[in-house]
């Protein structure tokens, strides 16, 4: 089952650890400020939104969309960023379908175009879900902006 985090709140730990972990802590970035970029998913608007697989109250992945993962992109908006899958659970389509229940929901909310923010290796992966290459190497080789686009 994928659930929006407003709907299993208890969910919101195991997702700023995992983001976290995964992305965020290698860079010397603090676990508290996951916390409080999870945090501002509560709020009312519709970005950002944080997405969760689960079964009952087993975390499989979570996904989520968000305003802006390139600050020198601020034009593009907006963002599926953040897919993380237990590694347990991967290789099922848990993944896949997190990214596309973020892209349903992003052009839900009205936006012609979404981005996402790849390295090299998951370039491929994204591509075979429907997603083009924008940009490549943007800020370093190997780091690429992809899109989808409303209808396509």
């Amino acid at each position: 089952m994928i659930s929006d985090l407003r709907d299993v709140p208890h969910f919101a730990q195991v997702v700023a650890e995992r983001i976290w972990r995964a992305f965020w802590k290698d860079e010397g970035h603090p676990l508290e400020l996951l916390t409080g970029l999870v945090q501002e998913s509560f709020e009312s608007g519709p970005i950002p939104t944080a997405f969760v697989a689960h079964e009952g109250e087993r975390f499989l992945g979570t996904v989520s969309v968000i305003a802006n993962d390139e600050e020198k992109r601020p034009q593009y908006t907006p963002w599926v960023a953040a897919l993380w899958v237990e590694p347990e659970a991967r290789r099922n389509g848990i993944g896949a379908a997190l990214v596309q229940k973020a892209t349903e929901f992003s052009f839900g909310t009205g936006a012609p175009r979404i981005y996402l923010l790849s390295r090299e290796r998951r370039r491929a992966y994204y591509e075979g879900l429907g997603w083009t290459m924008l940009e490549a190497d943007i800020l370093e080789p190997g780091l690429h902006v992809l899109i989808r686009d409303a209808g396509a």
